[in-house]
């Protein structure tokens, strides 16, 4: 008796703390997922009232029960939506607790909405219309960004800066410029999300658990209903599949990088060192010691929310890769990741439209840091191939020594006297001197998607006209 006794205490300290009770504690805290599928209320209740509709209309169960379920699911809707709704995590998801919740409010009727459909075909239901819904709100978003971006963009299309390959100054370039390469990024992010939409946009149910069902459904119906294109080809990827979520995230890691890049310029950018922009108040903080700090933390955490979202894209490629057809309970698991990761970038978005919106440019800081590191260099090393005829290798050559005499004189190449260029290339004559400028640099760089502010002009209008 005594070993007995000593067995119990020690298989209760074994589990531990919260698991004192043992096995069925952790059971249920491994089990349980309505701490966060909660948040899928909403597309659970819409589509129990869909397929509850359909089966109505095809004579499964009788009108009278469904409108007894319509309005259930829409008085527990409400309680949901005020408040009012108390979560079970015995009843383990977000289902289940809608199903009781049910049965209590109208009876033997709830019991019919089961019919024809399993959990899983529910739950990969429910998470898809999320999904779609969260693709949508993130293309709104981006556009948001989009247009910020646009109206710098016209603000500063003749603004000079110097334009960096390996973060050292290359060629002066405009602040337009600049800001329309984002809206190039953030174009393809969104372009992203709507294929994702296509991709996604057929509805999982009516797959039932896996291999579809003996009542005769019409899963048409209910994917009209529910706003998709048509209703899912194969019940049993149906249910086993979440390429829709892990679209999403890959989505959602190919944004965050571009967002953290832009994060990491305004960094570099704001600090005294360049100076190049200022955030205001609204997007900075100060130091605990260092009275004269301004630190640009709404961008730092920019850039670090993408590691959040790599992390959740990994996370959930990991967890389906060794995943045999069709559903498996590490299924569960797929939630939070994307949850998580959608809550991050709609707050990076956000706060990146803000930064955009809000920094000061200094113009000024710009442009005298444009003209240093002998930027307009390739300038004059096309003025030797178009006036003095020379080939590219060669005109590189000579502009090479060039900057070395410059460099050894402590001067730009637009303030070496025309005697010390001759010296170099006698063919070089004044006029030399209309294309060392950095605001002749980048007029005549008038190419398609050039740098040239008539250039910076044509591509707004173009994204403008899309946007």
């Amino acid at each position: 008796m005594a070993d007995d006794t000593t067995d119990t205490k020690s298989s209760n300290q074994m589990w531990g703390g919260r698991f004192a009770s043992g096995p069925d504690a952790i059971m249920e805290e491994i089990n349980a997922s309505i701490g966060f599928d909660k948040k899928l209320f909403a597309q659970d209740i819409r589509g129990s009232i869909a397929h509850a509709t359909m089966l109505a209309h095809q004579g499964i169960i009788s009108a009278d029960d469904k409108d007894k379920i319509v309005h259930g699911l829409n008085t527990i809707l409400s309680e949901i939506e005020s408040g009012n709704f108390e979560f079970s995590r015995q009843l383990e998801d977000i289902h289940m607790n809608v199903e009781a919740r049910l049965a209590t409010l109208i009876g033997p009727a709830a019991g019919r909405l089961h019919t024809a459909r399993s959990r899983n075909d529910q739950v990969a239901l429910d998470f898809r219309l999320w999904v779609k819904e969260e693709l949508e709100k993130t293309e709104r978003m981006l556009t948001g960004l989009i247009a910020a971006f646009l109206d710098r963009a016209e603000e500063h299309a003749e603004s000079v800066m110097p334009g960096f390959t390996h973060l050292q100054t290359a060629q002066p370039v405009t602040f337009g410029h600049h800001c329309m390469a984002y809206v190039e990024m953030f174009g393809r992010d969104r372009a992203r999300a709507r294929h994702a939409i296509e991709h996604l946009d057929e509805s999982p149910i009516g797959a039932a658990a896996l291999a579809g069902t003996g009542y005769p459904i019409d899963r048409h119906m209910t994917a009209k209903a529910l706003g998709f294109r048509e209703p899912t080809r194969n019940s049993i990827d149906t249910v086993s599949d979440r390429d829709f979520a892990i679209e999403f995230l890959s989505i959602a890691a190919i944004a965050g990088m571009h967002l953290s890049r832009l994060a990491e310029e305004i960094v570099i950018w704001s600090t005294p060192q360049f100076g190049f922009v200022r955030l205001s108040d609204a997007f900075s903080t100060g130091s605990s010691i260092m009275p004269q700090k301004k630190n640009p933390d709404a961008a730092e955490l920019v850039r670090a929310k993408t590691g959040r979202i790599n992390g959740s894209l990994v996370a959930l490629l990991t967890i389906m890769k060794g995943l045999p057809l069709a559903y498996s309970k590490d299924m569960q698991e797929d939630k939070e990741q994307v949850f998580d990761a959608a809550e991050s970038l709609e707050l990076a978005i956000a706060a990146m439209t803000g930064m955009v919106r809000d920094m000061t440019v200094n113009t000024a800081r710009m442009k005298a840091a444009a003209g240093s590191g002998y930027s307009t260099a390739t300038d004059l090393a096309d003025w030797l191939v178009r006036e003095a005829g020379l080939p590219f290798r060669d005109a590189h050559h000579v502009t090479g020594r060039a900057v070395a005499l410059a460099e050894s004189k402590g001067c730009d190449l637009a303030e070496l006297p025309l005697s010390d260029l001759q010296a170099i290339h006698a063919d070089i004559t004044d006029k030399v001197y209309d294309v060392l400028t950095v605001e002749a640099s980048v007029a005549s760089r008038k190419s398609f998607g050039g740098t040239a502010p008539s250039e910076v002009r044509r591509q707004i209008a173009f994204w403008r006209a899309r946007n």
